[in-house]
């Protein structure tokens, strides 16, 4: 037999080999792919519009800094995008394969080392490492969420998609066109600031101040050379800014106390 006549059956079983291990290769991997309004646990499956998921961190102010964790994450779109501006991401979702694709997604766009998911029930999932939380959820969930997400560390920015927190007012909200990019029903953004608690009696600069917080809004009195003076104002994160008759006064809260400036 000649060399010429031994290598090409041999190039011919090296080609078939490829060819071979490429079919099962194909074959082993997840055909699956979501479709919308398929059911879940607690909510049916509805993409955010990637428009509305790049304003949302926007509002949230993500950067390299943050640790986000999204709340029944679906496909990984939002996990994936904050990872993308430099973010470590996690991904919380209840069905395994949305889990699964959210991975492959994450390996795909390069992120895999920041972006991480994981099959949880979300009312289960230990959130106070999070500097950002988002969600695309229903307000039933929201409002089930709430006291969890008021327990955060103030400052922790909390954004969803469309629903409300009920009678805890957001923040900031925001709502696309199709200009911006978004079409449909899912384009408005809501941010809440989770507020320090600064509810009770403090001595202060300017006198004896009393407050009543109801979430980030403040009403009280400031008792100051024989005078109850009405106050109002709002926390935002540890600041927190109050109108005096017409005049601003800011302080933060720090070590659990407020200092108001003087």
């Amino acid at each position: 037999m000649t060399v010429a006549a031994f290598t090409r059956p041999l190039a011919l079983a090296l080609v078939l080999c490829a060819v071979n291990a490429a079919a099962f290769a194909q074959s082993t991997e997840d055909p699956y792919e979501p479709f919308v309004g398929q059911p879940g646990k607690d909510v049916v499956w509805v993409p955010t519009p990637q428009a509305l998921v790049d304003r949302m961190l926007d509002m949230a102010k993500v950067t390299p800094e943050d640790f986000v964790i999204d709340l029944g994450s679906g496909d990984g779109r939002t996990v994936i995008t904050a990872a993308k501006r430099g973010a470590r991401a996690l991904g919380i979702e209840y069905d395994g394969n949305l889990v699964r694709l959210s991975q492959r997604n994450a390996e795909r766009e390069g992120v895999a080392d920041r972006a991480t998911f994981v099959e949880q029930d979300l009312f289960e999932a230990d959130l106070s490492q999070a500097t950002v939380i988002t969600m695309f959820l229903l307000p039933s969930i929201n409002l089930q969420l709430r006291p969890t997400l008021l327990k955060l560390k103030p400052g922790t920015r909390i954004v969803s998609n469309t629903f409300t927190m009920d009678d805890w007012e957001a923040d900031a909200t925001e709502t696309l066109d199709r200009a911006s990019g978004c079409e449909g029903s899912w384009c408005t953004a809501l941010l809440w600031i989770v507020p320090a608690q600064v509810g009770g009696t403090h001595q202060i600069p300017q006198g004896e101040l009393t407050l009543e917080q109801t979430f980030q809004m403040l009403k009280g009195t400031l008792r100051a050379k024989g005078r109850s003076i009405p106050v109002e104002g709002r926390v935002i994160g540890e600041e927190v800014v109050l109108t005096v008759e017409g005049r601003e006064l800011r302080g933060r809260v720090k070590d659990g106390r407020l200092e108001m400036q003087g």
